[in-house]
This record gives C-alpha cells, sequence and structure tokens, in this order.
C-alpha cells in the first residue's frame, strides 16, 4: 500500500516540478516563540530545513496552551523519490504541515495522512491536474 502512494504523489510532484527546484517546508510546534531542538525524525526527513518564520497559531489567553508553528524551508532540485522518507512520514500521521512549493509559489502540493491537496496557479491548469487524475479521488462531487 506505501509504494502506491508514494508512486501517486510521484506522479503528481514529477509533472508539477520536474527539472525544477522546489521549497520543502517541514513544521514543528511548541508553546514557545523560540522552537527547541529538532527531532531525530525532523532531522531526517528534512536534514537541511533551516528556521524560516514562527509563527503563533493559538493565542490561547493561558500561556500553557499558546501553539506556535515553527517553519523549516529548504531549497532542493526535485528528482524522484526524492522526498520519499518525508512522504513516507506524512503518510504514517508521524509528521503534518508539509508543504512543497515551487519558488514562485504558484503551484503548492500539501500531502496528508489521506493524500493531497495541490494548489494551482489558475483554473485551467487545476481542471487539467483534475481531468489526469480523476480515478485517484474520492466518489464525493467535490474529489474528497
Amino acid at each position: 500500500m506505501m509504494a502506491i502512494v508514494l508512486e501517486r504523489h510521484d506522479a503528481v510532484l514529477t509533472e508539477l516540478f520536474a527539472g525544477r527546484e522546489i521549497l520543502v517546508i517541514t513544521c514543528s510546534w511548541s508553546q514557545d516563540p523560540e522552537p527547541s531542538t529538532r527531532s531525530a525524525l525532523d532531522l531526517a526527513i528534512s536534514p537541511h530545513g533551516t528556521l524560516w518564520v514562527s509563527l503563533l497559531t493559538d493565542d490561547d489567553p493561558d500561556p500553557d496552551f499558546r501553539v506556535y508553528t515553527h517553519l523549516y524551508v529548504d531549497l532542493i532540485s526535485w528528482t524522484s523519490g526524492s522526498l520519499d522518507p518525508l512522504l513516507r512520514a506524512v503518510a504514517r500521521y508521524e509528521t503534518a504541515g508539509v508543504m512543497i512549493a515551487g519558488p514562485d509559489v504558484r503551484r503548492v502540493y500539501h500531502p496528508y495522512d489521506g493524500g493531497a491537496d495541490v494548489l494551482l496557479a489558475d483554473t485551467a491548469e487545476r481542471d487539467l491536474v483534475r481531468a489526469r487524475y480523476a480515478e485517484w479521488l474520492s466518489a464525493h462531487p467535490l474529489g474528497l
């Protein structure tokens, strides 16, 4: 089953980013504005990710419940299979909040444990990609 998941991610990512550099954005979370040391898993799936920005994403009045999201970014050249460890961790829900984008951020691929969202620059490109992978969408009228 994991082989199918990785093959499908690879097919769409190759269509979107073949021969291009991509931004790989990963996240960590904490109750502090400054991130803690990255976990072994985070280092394994995105070893060259550098801290880009930390954002307060849940501003609870109780400081014990505030949540900061720390975004790490890495610029790599897309090659087939190059993100398999990261995509495998996403599919197993070992990590979340991953985004893959071109440097111009006109195409964004957001994998999650049940599939992926694909954000494209215009409806024509969206419709083309949707039609190409229609058999992978659910039976729900919105493809959800």
